[in-house]
């Protein structure tokens, strides 16, 4: 989106308030934006939520017909709480959902 807005690093960071270091760790992939700013980057970008994390409706390429949903405040709650995680408990929030898509699997052929 900054490359379609002809914005640069530096302008981006001066709209959000958000330092050029993390905007450049995002573009790299080493990091992702906490919560909080993902709302500041929209407003910048003038893009919602939705289209800033799935890219649906901005990226002629995307195509995730099964993504029918909308990022809701509730959902921007979760995220907020997740980022204010440690590492150790996030750790344990992403293998405790892992474990529990596996078991709705094994639910799932079970039925069958």
């Amino acid at each position: 989106m900054m490359e379609k807005k002809n914005m640069t690093q530096l302008e981006l960071s001066k709209r959000t308030g958000i330092a050029t270091s993390n905007i450049s760790d995002w573009k790299k992939k080493k990091t992702n934006p906490k919560a909080d700013s993902l709302l500041s980057i929209c407003d910048a970008l003038e893009i919602t939520p939705e289209q800033l994390l799935t890219g649906k409706g901005i990226d002629p390429e995307y195509k995730d017909e099964d993504a029918n949903y909308e990022v809701t405040r509730s959902d921007i709650k979760i995220l907020k709480q997740i980022h204010s995680l440690g590492d150790e408990q996030y750790k344990r929030l992403m293998a405790y959902m892992k474990v529990l898509q596996k078991l709705e699997q094994m639910e799932n052929v079970e039925e069958e």
